[in-house]
């Protein structure tokens, strides 16, 4: 029973674990308990009867006993096989529940942190979180629920037949435990931090594969692939070794309580045995104390190595916390109201923003229109994607103020503000799904009639039609069953549907051929119509037509104005463009 109570930090996330996953089952675990320990009562009973075969059959050798005694023994196991299956088939749909309850908590959890949580933390990693802490809380839960209905109830049940039969034996038979006690707490010690290094090494596992299959395009191109096997041959290497070091450590239980219990049972045959021989001790009771002390060896070393076996548990279960108790860092203010404006002049008031220590804005100042058009452009680095960012809140700024109708964003629920921004970014990412409901996560709940005006719009309508299925054919994971194009054109009809507006287009058109871009630019012209629309254009042809302008550099506002004026003016944008025709006259001419 060794090691039956756990230290301190072993309680609190026990504990909380039970508080939050025991209620919802409590009917279901009473019932399981219940079986358990009918299981245990009849291991304790096949354990007495052998005194009344002992000295009814052999000794006495009652004939008209034996088929009684028969019987009763096939009911005493029959009943236990029923019980340990009807508690077996409870516990199992219980945990199956609790893991799906637990993963969906996870998951809901990873979802409502901000941007910086997924930037500094490895995918791999919360792959394995959110799959194996569920189950390690499983295996925890389990494991105390098991120890204390089979193990506890089985053990008690087995002592009693022990103190009936033979006081003084039982009392001498418990004084391996200390030993045991101390054993088993010396190599949790060392259990716990291999455990630790073994989950990191499988959420390397899990990165690298991950990795490798998005880019796995780059891998052939440049031949990666020897990196990347070097990469997952040491992540598998450090998983096989921390798996044995903790196999090893946990198997080491073994031989000490083996050897213990080795002890304990030839001290009771001795003096068990001596009692029979030389002082005429009853031989039935002797032999029903033996089985009993046989029987209760099992589940004994299982208590044994109980804690062994929960830290391993716990240990998914501590970090399951981490991610359940971590709260964003960007959330709405408390007296934060719903954001309801159907038109929307953007403005950006002596903004300073940083990622960490590097600053990205600075001072930055601009003002965006109802119903403008208004293009970012500038070299790469000069903050142009952070204000789409600051507009959508996955950041705040360090100083200054976003607004919208002249109202700092942070005073409307972040929820409501994004529903008032569409989105379209060179880097188009689809879901696993259909075509249709694509297009419909720009309005869940859509009506399939404004789903295919969306995409009539977005110059999609053919192609889908085309398709197999139609609006009906899967797109693929990330949407690799289309060409680069025709993702953009899906998203571009997702940010149609969702009628917002405020219209961010990152390079909406860089993926399109020149024909295709025609048309969406056509499109685009008329979906910007009554919005607001910031455009960030590498191409600066594409943005002409903009009502202003403003060129960044540094996280700075340098120029401002429409193209003529910008041309005219000198500066960075009249470089910029003057480059961008040499390099197209260089094209043609080539």
């Amino acid at each position: 029973m060794a090691g039956w109570i756990g230290p301190d930090e072993k309680l609190g996330p026990l504990v909380r674990l039970f508080r939050s996953n025991f209620r919802p089952y409590a009917a279901k675990y009473a019932f399981a308990f219940a079986m358990m320990f009918l299981a245990s009562a009849a291991t304790a009973a096949s354990a007495y009867i052998i005194k009344e075969i002992i000295n009814k059959i052999f000794i006495e050798k009652s004939e008209g006993l034996i088929f009684v005694i028969a019987a009763i023994i096939v009911g005493i196991y029959s009943v236990k096989g029923v019980a340990t299956y009807l508690s077996s088939v409870t516990l199992t749909k219980i945990g199956n529940s609790i893991i799906a309850r637990i993963q969906r908590q996870l998951f809901a959890s990873v979802l409502s942190q901000d941007l910086s949580f997924f930037q500094t933390r490895p995918l791999g990693e919360l792959v394995v979180r959110v799959s194996q802490n569920a189950q390690a809380a499983r295996s925890a839960i389990d494991l105390v629920v098991i120890s204390v209905g089979r193990d506890v109830f089985t053990l008690i049940s087995l002592l009693a037949v022990m103190i009936t039969q033979n006081p003084l034996m039982s009392l001498l038979s418990f004084l391996i435990a200390p030993a045991a006690i101390f054993g088993i707490t010396h190599l949790l010690r060392k259990v716990r931090l291999a455990v630790r290094r073994e989950v990191m090494s499988l959420a390397q596992i899990v990165t690298v594969i991950q990795e490798s299959v998005q880019g796995i395009r780059i891998v052939k191109a440049f031949g990666l692939e020897p990196r990347l096997q070097s990469r997952f041959d040491r992540a598998t290497r450090d998983v096989e070794s921390m798996s044995n070091r903790i196999s090893m450590l946990s198997a080491r239980s073994s031989p000490l309580m083996e050897s213990l219990g080795g002890f304990a049972i030839a001290f009771v045959v001795m003096f068990g045995g001596y009692q029979v021989v030389n002082n005429n001790a009853d031989p039935g009771a002797f032999f029903s104390f033996i089985t009993a002390l046989l029987l209760a060896y099992e589940p004994a070393k299982r208590l044994a190595r109980f804690n062994l076996d929960l830290e391993t548990a716990l240990m998914g279960v501590r970090m399951m916390y981490e991610i359940l108790d971590l709260k964003p860092a960007l959330i709405s203010a408390p007296d934060a109201v719903e954001a309801r404006f159907d038109k929307a002049k953007v403005s950006f008031d002596k903004v300073d923003f940083a990622y960490g220590e590097v600053p990205v804005l600075r001072n930055f100042s601009l003002t965006a229109p109802e119903n403008s058009v208004v293009a970012l452009v500038g070299p790469s680095g000069a903050g142009k994607s952070t204000v789409f960012s600051l507009v959508e809140r996955f950041y705040d700024p360090v100083a200054g103020a976003v607004k919208i109708n002249d109202v700092d964003i942070r005073k409307y629920t972040v929820e409501s503000l994004r529903r008032h921004v569409a989105l379209v970014t060179q880097d188009t990412f689809l879901f696993d799904g259909t075509v249709a409901a694509n297009i419909a996560d720009g309005q869940p709940g859509a009506s399939m009639e404004a789903i295919i005006a969306a995409a009539r719009d977005a110059n999609a309508y053919d192609f889908i039609m085309a398709m197999p299925g139609g609006f009906e054919a899967r797109v693929g994971e990330g949407g690799t069953l289309l060409s680069g194009g025709q993702r953009q054109r899906i998203a571009i009809a997702r940010a149609i549907l969702r009628e917002a507006p405020i219209l961010l287009l990152d390079e909406a058109t860089s993926a399109l051929d020149a024909q295709a871009e025609t048309d969406i630019q056509e499109a685009l012209a008329r979906l910007m119509k009554g919005r607001t629309t910031f455009v960030i254009a590498h191409r600066l042809a594409t943005v002409r037509n903009a009502d202003i302008i403003f060129v960044m550099d540094k996280g700075e506002v340098v120029q401002s104005g429409t193209h003529r004026q910008l041309l005219a003016e000198g500066g960075l944008y009249a470089h910029l463009h003057a480059l961008q025709f040499k390099e197209r006259v260089e094209e043609v001419a080539g």
